[in-house]
């Protein structure tokens, strides 16, 4: 009988350890808000309405953009793009997101990269417009766009 009160006792102490645990972990860090809209000017290849989804872990964060507005001037392989997006800092500065993530993409398909990685700190407020995002496609077609205005709901303020 007292071997069982010893484990009941044993197993009440863990219990509520690892419910302390959970209470006192760190939380995901946030991004807000998680995803905004830019108009574009991308020169000769278009232009139009974009998507920029940001997601953070700590310090690091990813973007990803999706626009109908540019199309995929040939078939594109699955992560196949070198990509970088430069962004502009509240107080000065940027900040680069770059990868080489993208899906497959017919002739005349959307155009979608990302996610794209970058360092953040927390507090860094991020804004697409004045910066710019960089496309090489088969290491010679590049495709460079920047945004006509700010975006909105407004910047990136990250955790």
């Amino acid at each position: 009988m007292r071997g069982n009160r010893i484990g009941t006792g044993a197993s009440l102490v863990a219990g509520a350890l690892a419910v302390c645990g959970l209470a006192f972990a760190p939380t995901a860090a946030a991004v807000a808000p998680g995803s905004a809209t830019v108009t574009a000017d991308c020169g000769s290849y278009g232009g139009g309405e974009a998507t920029l989804t940001a997601t953070q872990n700590g310090t690091s964060a990813t973007v990803t953009l999706t626009t109908s507005a540019v199309t995929a001037p040939v078939a594109l392989g699955k992560d196949s793009l070198v990509s970088q997006l430069t962004m502009v800092k509240a107080g000065g500065g940027t900040t680069v997101f770059k990868g080489t993530r993208n899906p497959a993409m017919a002739t005349g398909h959307a155009l979608e990269v990302g996610p794209l990685t970058g360092t953040v700190a927390a507090g860094d407020s991020l804004e697409a417009y004045g910066g710019s995002l960089k496309v090489t496609a088969f290491g010679f077609i590049t495709i460079t766009c920047r945004a006509t205005g700010p975006q909105a709901p407004g910047p990136f303020v990250f955790d």
